[in-house]
């Protein structure tokens, strides 16, 4: 299992990235980790970054699966989930699995638990992003807002190129925006807390309101105001201290 770890407190988080990332798409916000109350560990899906040219059925189940396994190999008995994008919805996943061990799930423009709804002409751009560059670019701008520089945009694609396998990506889109559980976390008394974009037009406040706060009775929902789908990246310092006030209530 590919991952990074971060920190050496008693408190194990299990960090899982989106459909562009990897494990190593986090950096923006590690210097401002408290690395004394928490161990983050960034892990990586079947042909993501350290696992690339790993086979697999690239499901929401399966990674959910294979962070479980993680989790064993570290020892972490008990943890809490920080999910980005499609790790909203394995975070999700992961709970469904093994409600006894989750302390807490922290989303970040999460994939909902009820899938994603795509007009036709989205699905074609989403589809096409695997062999496309432009695509994933196109997609990346849209979903913060067209409102950030192409440097950044640039970089972002560039990450995605280099960490993800064509194969895996290209299984992940149906993966995360088809696959519908949401009857099996609804009513559900886990802690959740989520962060939205104000300028993320598909996973937003209006998205989360929505399922989030329809299917969590213990939901907490942070909007933040200067921020699309990569709080991380556009807002690493609140994004910390965001996530960190919430985990040590729990």
């Amino acid at each position: 299992m590919g991952l990074q770890r971060v920190g050496t407190g008693a408190h194990t988080v299990l960090v899982l990235h989106g459909w562009f990332g990897s494990s190593r798409s986090w950096q923006a916000v590690l210097p401002h980790l408290d690395r004394d109350a928490f161990s983050y560990v960034f892990l990586d899906y079947r042909g993501y970054g350290d696992r690339r040219g790993e086979t697999g059925r690239y499901s929401v189940a399966e990674a959910a699966a294979d962070v479980l396994t993680a989790a064993d190999e570290l020892g972490a008995e008990r943890f809490s989930l920080l999910g980005h994008s499609m790790g909203g919805s394995v975070m999700q996943r992961v709970y469904a699995d093994a409600p006894e061990r989750v302390r807490a799930l922290v989303g970040v423009s999460p994939v909902p638990a009820g899938g994603v709804p795509f007009d036709e002409q989205s699905w074609e751009l989403f589809a096409g992003a695997a062999d496309s560059p432009g695509n994933r670019r196109a997609i990346i701008d849209l979903t913060t807002g067209n409102r950030l520089t192409g440097t950044w945009l640039d970089a972002m694609v560039r990450h995605s190129l280099e960490h993800s396998d064509r194969d895996a990506f290209a299984a992940y889109l149906p993966a995360w925006a088809r696959t519908d559980f949401h009857t099996e976390i609804k009513g559900a008394e886990v802690p959740v807390h989520v962060i939205a974009g104000r300028h993320d037009p598909a996973l937003g406040e209006e998205t989360m309101r929505a399922t989030f706060g329809a299917w969590y009775p213990n939901l907490e929902l942070e909007v933040f105001p200067d921020a699309g789908h990569y709080a991380m990246d556009e807002c690493p310092v609140a994004f910390a201290g965001s996530v960190e006030r919430f985990l040590k209530r729990h």
